[in-house]
């Protein structure tokens, strides 16, 4: 992880999810988590790294789509197959797969900084993304101060591999990383199977519902490992559906 300055103190939340001083740490998600990239960030992602595929690997745009829905649904990240199969260099694709205008494209929820700031405990970002991008994104939201620590997919490193979420290491190795409890550890996600890893070692779970997230579609209830299901991060001030304790 790279630790960035201290953000303020946050303001008292309407509804304390936690006991007194024994506030969380905060895990969030990046994409259709912060901000909405199913808006318009994600085509442009899926068209530049179907470009970089066809580009590495000097496949057809079909045999491309293909890989990429391949190894994403297999490693949870398409650049994982893309190494493990094809011995390309990770850093370098992640960087090509994402050379465009970032901030022109980054949509989010209103008042976003100040809802962030109202939620008490310490917040890191855990994303599958990119380092420089995810840097990007936060920058244009206005909320990078915020985040003590971004823990992207370049730091998912176990044993010389990249192992993204959903990986149960990985999740131990965060929890080893933040050395608080996993009951005093919150994931925020919009990416169901990820949340199940984070269940699994006994985190608690907040589900951003989100229709453009894979396979969001085909969930019409509430999964055992989902502690809270919320529509938008300003729902998490609110009150009306804490965590279960």
């Amino acid at each position: 992880m790279r630790a960035l300055r201290k953000p303020a103190a946050p303001h008292p939340a309407r509804h304390n999810l936690w006991q007194p001083g024994n506030d969380p740490v905060w895990l969030f998600d990046l994409d259709n988590t912060l901000h909405d990239s199913s808006r318009a960030i994600f085509k442009v992602i899926d068209q530049s790294m179907t470009a970089a595929v066809v580009a590495s690997l000097q496949v057809d745009e079909e045999t491309a789509n293909m890989l990429r829905a391949k190894y994403w649904k297999r490693y949870g990240a398409t650049v994982i197959g893309l190494v493990k199969h094809h011995g390309i260099d990770a850093r370098e694709f992640l960087h090509l797969s994402h050379s465009f205008d970032i901030p022109s494209l980054v949509h989010a929820e209103t008042a976003l900084p100040y809802k962030l700031n109202r939620l008490q405990g310490r917040k890191i970002l855990l994303t599958n993304a990119p380092l420089r991008y995810a840097r990007i994104v936060l920058k244009t939201l206005g909320i990078l101060q915020q985040f003590e620590s971004l823990w992207a997919i370049a730091h998912m490193l176990l044993q010389g591999r990249i192992r993204p979420k959903p990986s149960l290491a990985l999740m131990r190795q965060v929890l080893a990383r933040v050395g608080k409890p996993a009951s005093q550890v919150v994931l925020v996600e919009d990416t169901l199977r990820n949340l199940k890893s984070a269940k699994q070692l006994g985190m608690r779970t907040v589900y951003v519902y989100h229709p453009g997230t894979p396979f969001s579609s085909q969930r019409s209830g509430r999964d055992s490992y989902v502690d809270l299901r919320i529509n938008s991060l300003g729902d998490l001030l609110t009150g009306r559906r804490p965590l279960r304790v």
